[in-house]
């Protein structure tokens, strides 16, 4: 049964993923109605309603799961217990055991390589130089052992649960250094993952509904500096059967969480061509940012007729696309001269209503279409550029890592 335009949508979390969802469910002629805590958030600020309390206030959940014909998220680290109880009396997307697994580290890790994904090695980290678990990239099943093997050395320890944007992230080359990083860490729990040389990164965003239909985006390959994506060029600069591959394991992997709803997995690409799974991100996703101007129906609209029960749209792009992140470094000297985009004619602004800009804060994004990608390209890092303050220069990009980024 779908849920007819008119209708009152829920929404978990505030952020700028909300406010773009938000958008769109009104474009379709739907209300929204936003739980977060914050007093004045991006969704919040556009929403018809917004409940501002904790995401475990049973009165909130209560109000919410009694005016919404259906409630989705905007991030990952949204209480599944909330999802849980939401389930109860309205539907919910992504439901709460999807979310629970891809909120922690050590559950994605393992649920990937039980179900035959590739995943860079690991051990899981619980005490200072000792693996509780570990898992190799052909995907075999975690073993006990009672110490850690130097071949996950030099490697990245990630904290488990929320880590986001590179933080909670400390690089290390052997035991001692794990072990300092794990103090430093609070002693959370922990996934040491082993430093792989990366050909690219590249992410696809895949849209499941409820009736079993799926659909993936093009990829994007995704360039980042200082552990935040800086900027996705789609579709990725890989070979057709590389993007067939990563579409392909993406739905296998929606299809054994049994996923409904919007779905970001992002991947390593070795040099020999391999795929490696990094990550998966219940929830519309930074990288799939582009499809809102670039194709026939966005990742947030797809959100939408997910959650409403709806056919799903085209992913079909108009051409080629780049997206950039503007990060509140910008503002260091006051608001940037927004000119040097709009001037621009292929050149699409999105601003999120964030009031404080703070330095590595996701204030907004420019997505560049054109006919190539090398010409999207050019013109991206040329109004990069023109956008620096005057003192500074234009960031470099990092080389592939196997680091967390959103």
């Amino acid at each position: 049964m779908s849920t007819r335009p008119g209708a009152m949508l829920g929404l978990l979390g505030g952020g700028q993923l909300g406010r773009m969802f938000t958008m769109a469910a009104q474009s379709l002629g739907y209300s929204v109605t936003v739980l977060d805590p914050e007093e004045r958030s991006p969704a919040g600020s556009i929403a018809e309603r917004h409940l501002r309390a904790d995401y475990l206030d049973r009165e909130a959940l209560n109000e919410l799961a009694s005016t919404c014909a259906g409630v989705t998220t905007e991030f990952e680290n949204v209480p599944a217990e909330a999802l849980k109880v939401l389930a109860e009396r309205c539907i919910v997307s992504p439901a709460a055991e999807s979310v629970a697994i891809a909120q922690d580290r050590i559950l994605e890790k393992n649920f990937l390589a039980a179900n035959g994904f590739g995943v860079a090695p690991y051990a899981m980290i619980q005490n200072a130089r000792t693996s509780q678990h570990s898992a190799n990239s052909d995907g075999v099943l975690p073993q006990k052992q009672p110490q850690l093997s130097p071949d996950l050395f030099p490697g990245i320890l990630k904290v488990s649960r929320f880590g986001y944007d590179g933080k909670g992230q400390v690089r290390v080359s052997n035991a001692s250094e794990l072990d300092s990083a794990f103090a430093g860490l609070n002693g959370e729990s922990c996934v040491l993952e082993k430093l792989l040389p990366l050909e690219r990164e590249v992410s696809v965003i895949v849209s499941r509904g409820f009736d079993g239909e799926v659909v993936t985006f093009p990829v994007s390959e995704n360039q980042h500096c200082n552990g935040i994506l800086d900027i996705s060029i789609v579709p990725a600069r890989v070979s057709p059967e590389i993007a067939r591959n990563a579409c392909d394991i993406a739905i296998r992997i929606a299809e054994k969480l049994d996923y409904r709803g919007v779905l970001c997995v992002e991947f390593f690409v070795l040099a020999d061509g391999r795929l490696l799974v990094n990550e998966i991100a219940p929830r519309p996703h930074n990288s799939g940012h582009y499809s809102i101007n670039a194709c026939v129906t966005s990742q947030f609209e797809q959100q939408v007729r997910i959650l409403c029960g709806m056919p799903l749209g085209s992913t079909s792009m108009h051409g080629a696309a780049v997206m950039v992140n503007l990060l509140g470094d910008l503002w260091q000297k006051g608001e940037p001269e927004w000119e040097q985009v709009l001037r621009h004619p292929d050149v699409k602004l999105h601003l999120y209503g964030k009031r404080d800009a703070r330095p590595g804060r996701k204030m907004g994004h420019y997505t560049i279409l054109a006919e190539t990608t090398d010409a999207a390209l050019r013109l991206a890092l040329e109004i990069k550029q023109s956008l620096q303050p005057s003192h500074g220069t234009l960031e470099t990009h990092e080389p592939p890592r196997n680091e967390s980024r959103n």
